[in-house]
């Protein structure tokens, strides 16, 4: 895939916001810090479209890049973080839900999760949350340049005991360091891109 175009399209905070093209969409998840911004602009080929924040939390809306004027990536506030209020993290809630249950047009659900941490329980309940909506799921493991060689089969056992991965569903180790797995997340939106 050749990135040729990418903008920030638009920004939502409810359903009557979304574009309304019906472009194909990929939903990009994940807890607060896990690397989403870095996973975007690495998969974009640009620096500082999508910003990192040395402080979680700060993406708080729907926000929809228009890649190659084909696609959508949709970012997502991370979950997760302890300073987030009960009532920001229940509106949070709120907005995905809405998007999960309205957007015929969503192909995929990239979940990212820290390959150097435990497999959390909201990301054990954010899986179960997509699932319930019959969704495909790839679970991306980000910060991978980290592990050792020796730590990947491990965590591939732990990865396929946490989550029930259905036939559709995958598993990519990801760098924005190195771009390990920047070509297989490609790789994935072209072939939703091909079906009809």
């Amino acid at each position: 895939m050749k990135i040729n175009s990418v903008m920030l399209e638009t920004i939502a905070n409810r359903e009557s916001q979304y574009p309304t093209d019906n472009k194909k969409e990929f939903l990009l998840v994940g807890r607060s810090n896990v690397g989403k911004s870095s996973f975007i602009n690495t998969c974009i080929n640009r620096k500082n479209m999508a910003h990192t924040s040395a402080t979680p939390g700060k993406t708080q809306t729907l926000n929809f890049y228009l890649i190659n004027d084909e696609f959508y990536f949709v970012d997502v506030p991370g979950y997760g973080y302890a300073a987030t209020s009960k009532e920001v993290q229940k509106k949070f809630g709120m907005m995905i839900e809405e998007y999960l249950k309205n957007r015929d047009n969503l192909q995929r659900v990239f979940l990212l999760v820290d390959s150097r941490h435990k497999i959390m329980e909201d990301d054990l309940l954010m899986f179960n949350f997509i699932k319930y909506h019959n969704l495909d799921v790839t679970i991306v493991a980000t910060k991978c340049d980290k592990l050792k060689q020796s730590d990947r089969a491990k965590l591939d056992s732990k990865f396929n005991e946490a989550f029930e991965l259905a036939n559709n569903d995958n598993i990519v180790y990801f760098s924005s360091v190195t771009k390990e797995g920047k070509d297989m997340v490609h790789k994935i939106i072209d072939e939703c891109l091909d079906t009809k």
